[in-house]
């Protein structure tokens, strides 16, 4: 796969520079921010590739940006055309919000359950499955960056009781990750309870994403594929249903108990 290949060759480029400039691991790692086992995991490829390692290592290493252009080379082999222009905002945010009425949001997908929502595009081949549940699972790695941003995940209750046969094992893993990651300091899960029927959040789901400058862009998902919203009308009216739903959604300690009763009933 293209994006495969061009992951390579940024791991390639990144020992060769390294060790031209006559730097181990562990000297490289301190300065670009990162520990020398990080370092490694990136070159074997353990790592998620991403910009918030890369950029300074094209600064430490002079490479006039060149792994970093590399890397916008596999973000476009790798995820589809719709896809791209929201990617920057959501590597760069400093806050994400996300509502989601119908599926766990991608950023906290399991991979098999990532693999089960994107095979329902019968028109995929088992290959471009394959290629999209690696791109979805390496935008999860905007979590594993120095500063990462914190996320507030609003779900629906019945998102996670949609468990017919066939997909019982899938969700049990899949509700157990999401109470791992909502254990986690920056991230926070909450869950409209079934018995809440009604609420302005139904009429799709949508994300925002606040940059360092302060300032929301939204991205709203639909069978096309999505729409950036940057506009400050749209922005606004995202922002005012975000307060809709998460007024409507219970406590992160709640909805964590909420979660682990869904997972044994």
């Amino acid at each position: 796969m293209e994006g495969e290949r061009t992951a390579e060759l940024i791991r390639a480029q990144l020992r060769r520079l390294r060790v031209n400039a006559d730097l181990s691991q562990e000297e490289f790692g301190k300065l670009v921010h990162f520990s020398g086992s990080q370092v490694s995991a990136v070159e074997l490829g353990q790592r998620p590739l991403d910009r918030f390692f890369l950029k300074p290592a094209d600064e430490v290493l002079k490479t006039g940006g060149l792994l970093s252009s590399l890397l916008k080379m596999a973000e476009r082999d790798g995820q589809p055309s719709w896809l791209r222009p929201w990617l920057e905002a959501e590597r760069q945010a400093e806050q994400l919000r996300c509502y989601q009425p119908n599926l766990v949001p991608g950023l906290l997908q399991t991979e098999n359950y990532a693999r089960a929502v994107i095979r329902t595009n019968g028109a995929l081949s088992d290959e471009q499955v394959e290629k999209r549940v690696s791109a979805r699972m390496d935008r999860q790695s905007t979590f594993l960056r120095p500063d990462p941003p914190e996320f507030v995940a609003v779900i629906e209750e019945a998102v996670l009781r949609r468990a017919g046969e066939g997909f019982r094992g899938v969700m049990a893993e899949q509700a157990a990750h999401l109470i791992e990651q909502a254990l986690r300091p920056n991230i926070s899960v909450h869950l409209i309870p079934t018995e809440v029927s009604m609420h302005v959040g139904l009429t799709g789901p949508f994300t925002l994403a606040r940059g360092t400058d302060g300032g929301w862009v939204g991205h709203l998902e639909n069978h096309l594929g999505g729409v950036v919203a940057d506009k400050d009308e749209e922005v606004a009216i995202l922002l005012s249903r975000w307060e809709g739903v998460r007024n409507e959604a219970l406590p992160r300690r709640q909805s964590v108990e909420l979660i682990k009763e869904v997972m044994t009933s």
